[in-house]
């Protein structure tokens, strides 16, 4: 998926609402390097409470498997960032919400904390349906802390159009 970097996160979120409005679908996110930036951008259009279930935050490997019961063998063979991870981070949202299709993300929004095989800028994205199928993309984003984050939520919120 290609994301153009001067899109304005409103207006993704309004159209995403009208969206599922319209299908019946309700959202859960979860979060860890947005910080719950996706689950604001969502509930800052009006009328959200038709459309939004929740969101969670959950930065560290404790909140992943607390929450979202992502496992600490994913966790420890294969880290936080990574495909394995937000299957389950998105798995896991769907399976402890009443929503009906869900989004995570997890990633390195730098400064630091990039390696040489994960560099600052790299991020999962998963997306699914209750009862359907699961998408997961790797993203390179470039920018500071601030355009890695929001390019991630341009992402997630064009992703989940497509369920």
């Amino acid at each position: 998926m290609s994301i153009p970097t001067d899109f304005d996160l409103d207006q993704l979120a309004a159209q995403l609402g009208e969206r599922l409005r319209a299908a019946r679908d309700h959202v859960v996110t979860a979060e860890s390097c947005t910080g719950g930036w996706i689950a604001k951008a969502m509930t800052g259009v009006a009328g959200s409470s038709d459309w939004f279930d929740s969101g969670m935050v959950v930065y560290s490997y404790e909140a992943k498997q607390a929450l979202l019961g992502v496992s600490p063998q994913t966790l420890e063979s294969h880290g936080a960032v990574s495909r394995e991870t937000v299957i389950e981070m998105v798995s896991g949202a769907l399976v402890r919400s009443g929503a009906s299709v869900a989004v995570a993300v997890t990633g390195i929004a730098g400064p630091g904390g990039g390696s040489e095989d994960k560099p600052v800028g790299t991020v999962w994205i998963g997306w699914k349906r209750r009862g359907g199928y699961t998408r997961a993309e790797l993203f390179h984003f470039e920018g500071d802390r601030e355009a890695v984050r929001r390019q991630t939520v341009g992402a997630a919120l064009r992703g989940l159009e497509t369920l």
